[in-house]
């Protein structure tokens, strides 16, 4: 019991992450040991970034890094509007459902994808993809350069994604998301590409020095 107790105050912490039945060290205790300044760096200069994608769009901004086998919400700035969608910052979140998720996923190591392939697929809504559909989408995203989502996770709601790359390499997603009555016309989608564009070009930007 002392020791259910331990793993629990370190798994709240996120300094440990179960996979498969064990636990592996999670991106807080990665950051403190210096092998995750990506993220560190990712956390100090994102959130002007996503307050120019909420003034664009009107909707909530979500940045989100890779952790293992999920994603996590890293930062987060919310929608003014009273009715929103939003996640709780550094928040676990399946690979495989979620514009922003499935972004991280399509960019993923060979061996990344091919481990969230093989687990359970647990249906959130009934948009939630299948293990079949998950495929297609990942390709899709790899040719467009984006994700949309629709009521994956929350009924009613949509999502855009786009990743960002620096050294090669996908350092994180930038996601904007709402609710259907406000984000399904071609207009509001139009405006969210072209935010999401800009905001990974200047994240891509400030985050090279960091890498380099």
């Amino acid at each position: 019991s002392t020791v259910y107790r331990y793993i629990k105050s370190l798994r709240e912490l996120s300094l440990i992450e179960e996979l498969h039945g064990s636990y592996t060290p999670g991106w807080r205790l990665l950051d403190l040991s210096g092998q995750h300044l990506t993220h560190t760096r990712l956390a100090e200069i994102g959130v002007s970034v996503l307050e120019s994608i909420v003034e664009s769009t009107s909707e909530t901004a979500v940045l989100a890094v890779r952790s293992g086998l999920h994603a996590i919400c890293l930062k987060q700035v919310s929608s003014p509007h009273a009715l929103r969608y939003a996640f709780k910052i550094n928040q676990l979140l399946p690979l495989h459902a979620g514009a922003g998720q499935r972004t991280l996923l399509a960019y993923a190591p060979e061996a990344v994808i091919e481990k969230v392939l093989e687990q359970s697929f647990p249906r959130f809504t009934e948009h939630t993809p299948s293990r079949g559909a998950l495929m297609e989408y990942l390709k899709q995203i790899r040719e467009t350069g984006y994700a949309i989502s629709r009521g994956e996770l929350s009924p009613g709601s949509i999502a855009i994604a786009r990743p960002v790359f620096s050294g090669g390499e996908i350092v994180c997603s930038l996601t904007v998301a709402g609710p259907e009555d406000r984000c399904s016309s071609n207009a509001w989608s139009h405006r969210a590409l072209q935010s999401l564009r800009t905001a990974a070009d200047l994240l891509t930007e400030a985050m090279e020095p960091h890498i380099r």
